[in-house]
């Protein structure tokens, strides 16, 4: 699927997709490298620390892949192709850790392979980005426990 590389990241909410629950409905990617023993972090903008390429599946996306890798685009500057869906986990995150700005979601999940890593992409001022072992990731993904699954269901070395 040909992405659209734009050159700044969306912003808002007023386009985001909710489910029959009211859940946000999020797409997010697990980058593998080509022989699959990394995993490429993105540093959160919230909370310091590092996630996985994730964000809102907008009405004008017509799959949450689409949305997925647009994510991927935007916040990590890295061309993608799906490789497997990972299918959606629900949310974990107790009660107390849901706010206006982080509400209840439903994430969708796709391991892909890195096709490219641009130098310059719209998130770039925001978050770094760093390839990880499976048991740094899985270090670095502890506190948020649907990333975690994500990565546990994808097939990067264990």
């Amino acid at each position: 699927m040909a992405q659209n590389l734009a050159a700044t990241a969306r912003t808002g909410r007023d386009n985001q997709r909710y489910g029959a629950q009211g859940e946000r409905l999020v797409a997010g990617v697990v980058p593998l490298s080509n022989d699959k023993t990394k995993v490429l972090l993105i540093q959160s903008t919230r909370r310091g620390g590092w996630v996985l390429p994730k964000g809102g599946w907008e009405t004008d996306e017509g799959t949450a892949q689409e949305a997925a890798c647009r994510e991927a685009w935007e916040e990590a500057g890295i061309v993608c192709t799906v490789s497997k869906d990972l299918g959606t986990i629900p949310e974990m995150r107790p009660p107390g850790e849901l706010t206006p700005k982080a509400p209840k979601a439903a994430y969708q999940f796709y391991e892909v392979r890195v096709d490219r890593e641009a130098p310059e992409w719209p998130e770039k001022d925001k978050r770094g980005r760093q390839w990880m072992s499976y048991q740094q990731a899985k270090q670095a993904l502890a506190a948020r426990p649907e990333l975690l699954e994500a990565l546990n269901r994808s097939s990067v070395t264990k």
